[in-house]
């Protein structure tokens, strides 16, 4: 559900949008489907899809097509070997095109087979206005991806702990092999200075695509990503969507993981008693007018009677925000502890007692 936002809170850029990173909810948006030029933020793909598929310890072999790579670098050289999490900080950090071809043939085999996986990752994610041709992002004839694009891939990498820590970090120092000394890699990202709560993503810049710009933050618990192209005042922009989202959507959680829905003893085959409960939580950001509009509605389409386990799936609770279904958790059952003859012999001495007392 996008929000209808009247105002413009991102003047300067040609497309933009902001969403909430667990949910997937757009609080704002300017012409986030345009395909277009993303520079570098092209790497925020080349990263997620090492991580999934490479060995983060494994040392990487500087081949002839990494070095001397156009524009931003962390200066390979040809045949030093070098772990693939250096690189990925060298990646993300420094820009370095180098580093995003390394990772390429390192972990694809080539740079077209890699750039065949992120393409696949991308049909994955249900990317429709992205196509990758390079793993590093400088302007090519069909390679271009939109705003909300990146916001969706993301808001995926971001669940990963590893690229998380890549991508928060402002300053890495790691072992260089072959030299005396460690080399530091300071983070590119303004962001992470600028913005109280930023802890992520990325930058880029061609000369075709100018300024691109994905940001991330955390206030509270409360994850936002914002995406901004073609922005001459990416900074300013991606600093008031972020305070736009924090300033008038509440992450608000509407189901806990183990919260009982039914509280009825239904009966099985077996005798054994049992709750409907939870099987998941689910949060949702809500303006103070959307608190009071959410509805959940509990689906069992498992017959009950047939319940053999825990924490068997037995249907699911859906979540309506004005009529409009903007979630859904699984719903299983949590079976009652079977009463033992003690418990039960207790309860009998208990009513025999209060039947004594009301005579």
């Amino acid at each position: 559900m996008a929000a209808q936002e009247p105002i413009d809170i991102a003047p300067s850029a040609q497309a933009a949008i902001c969403v909430d990173a667990a949910s997937g909810r757009v609080l704002f948006e300017k012409n986030a489907d345009r395909e277009m030029l993303i520079a570098s933020l092209t790497k925020i793909m080349t990263a997620i899809v090492a991580i999934e598929n490479g060995k983060l310890d494994e040392l990487v072999t500087v081949g002839p097509r990494a070095v001397g790579v156009e524009g931003s670098s962390i200066y390979l050289k040809l045949g030093e070997k070098i772990p693939l999490r250096t690189l990925l900080y060298g990646l993300m950090l420094r820009s370095g095109n180098d580093a995003a071809v390394a990772i390429a043939e390192h972990v694809g085999g080539s740079i077209e087979g890699f750039v065949y996986m992120m393409n696949e990752k991308a049909e994955y994610l249900g990317l429709s206005h992205t196509h990758f041709v390079n793993p590093h992002g400088l302007d090519a004839e069909g390679h271009y991806s939109s705003a909300r694009d990146l916001a969706v891939l993301t808001s995926y990498a971001l669940q990963n702990s590893v690229f998380q820590e890549i991508v928060k970090t402002e300053v890495k120092t790691v072992p260089w092999p072959g030299e005396k000394w460690h080399r530091k890699f300071y983070n590119k990202n303004k962001m992470l200075r600028l913005y109280k709560w930023a802890d992520g993503v990325k930058t880029g810049f061609t000369k075709k695509a100018r300024r691109t710009l994905v940001s991330s933050a955390t206030k509270d618990g409360h994850q936002l990503v914002t995406v901004t192209l073609n922005d001459g005042d990416d900074w300013r922009d991606s600093m008031s969507m972020l305070e736009y989202g924090f300033q008038h959507y509440d992450l608000v959680p509407i189901l806990r993981k183990g919260q009982v829905i039914s509280k009825e003893a239904h009966l099985t085959a077996e005798e054994k008693r049992f709750d409907i409960i939870a099987g998941a939580s689910f949060s949702y950001p809500l303006t103070d007018q959307e608190k009071g509009q959410v509805v959940v509605e509990p689906v069992i389409s498992f017959p009950l009677k047939m319940v053999k386990h825990n924490h068997q799936q037995v249907g699911s609770a859906r979540i309506f925000l004005r009529e409009e279904q903007i979630g859904a958790i699984p719903l299983v059952v949590k079976l009652r502890p079977e009463p033992s003859i003690f418990h039960e012999m207790k309860e009998w001495i208990g009513l025999m007692v209060w039947q004594g007392a009301e005579r």
